[in-house]
């Protein structure tokens, strides 16, 4: 059984490949998600996706500016 913190780092590295995939820094995510009412620094960005600790409306906001339409969950 996975721990919260394991659940966080999952989470964080799923979100940070699909801006890698898609060429996405921090400071056009801020943009994106400002275009889309969802505004943030690129500081508060940055440090919201280094904890991993963040609602799913975030992580489904960030998905869907960066043009993510499916998601593979790899289970165990």
């Amino acid at each position: 059984m996975k721990t919260e913190e394991e659940w966080a780092d999952e989470v964080k590295r799923m979100l940070r490949a699909e801006m890698t995939r898609r060429g996405v820094t921090y400071e056009e995510l801020a943009s994106r998600l400002a275009a889309v009412g969802a505004p943030d620094t690129v500081v508060n960005l940055r440090n919201k996706v280094a904890r991993g600790k963040f609602s799913a409306v975030f992580l489904v906001q960030c998905l869907d500016v960066l043009g993510c339409k499916s998601l593979h969950l790899q289970s165990e």
